[in-house]
């Protein structure tokens, strides 16, 4: 009897480890990236603003870590997820908080480098509503590929560019501290 109730014990022990559940969704601690690399859940939170839950934002890495010079300097692939819960986030205002994390944590002189990427990157979005998810993968040699809403809508070459993507929520001015902590969480 006491062996059935160890191995029902560490049953639900490994049930618990392969997936985190955020406002009632299912986050994975491993998803495949791209060339059968596996790609570790380094931390997730929502994304708040006022008192309204916008977005899950899921970072996963190939390195792992909690250092952000480390991370964005890592050549291996990472993807962010945004699974969203509100409502409806129209392209413009995506279109704007974007801007607004390129202008937060870019220099002058890298933003106006990036400006012709940015804009293209920027033209990817439509407006998305709750349940859609928003999907920037860099792959090295390839750039970030954007999807939204399952749909694949291009990628952005370079990795100063998908640096730049990382930074919105890594930077020196994330989209909110309490979030920028949280994709660090699980990473050490």
């Amino acid at each position: 009897m006491r062996y059935i109730l160890v191995i029902c014990f560490l049953l639900l022990c490994s049930v618990s480890v392969s997936a985190r559940d955020i406002e009632g969704v299912s986050i994975a601690e491993r998803i495949d990236g791209a060339n059968g690399v596996s790609l570790v859940l380094n931390g997730a939170g929502v994304r708040s603003k006022l008192f309204f839950k916008i977005y899950i934002a899921e970072l996963y890495l190939e390195n792992p870590g909690t250092d952000v010079a480390a991370i964005l300097a890592d050549e291996g692939q990472k993807k962010m997820v945004m699974h969203f819960l509100y409502d409806e986030v129209a392209k413009e205002k995506l279109v704007s908080a974007w801007n607004e994390g390129f202008a937060g944590n870019l220099s002058k002189e890298a933003a106006e480098q990036l400006a012709p990427k940015i804009d293209r990157f920027n033209e990817m979005f439509e407006t998305v509503k709750k349940g859609d998810t928003i999907s920037l993968e860099y792959l090295p040699g390839i750039g970030t590929k954007v999807s939204v809403a399952g749909n694949e809508k291009g990628s952005i070459e370079g990795k100063d560019f998908s640096d730049a993507v990382f930074a919105i929520w890594l930077g020196e001015k994330p989209v909110t501290s309490d979030l920028k902590k949280a994709l660090l969480s699980y990473g050490k």
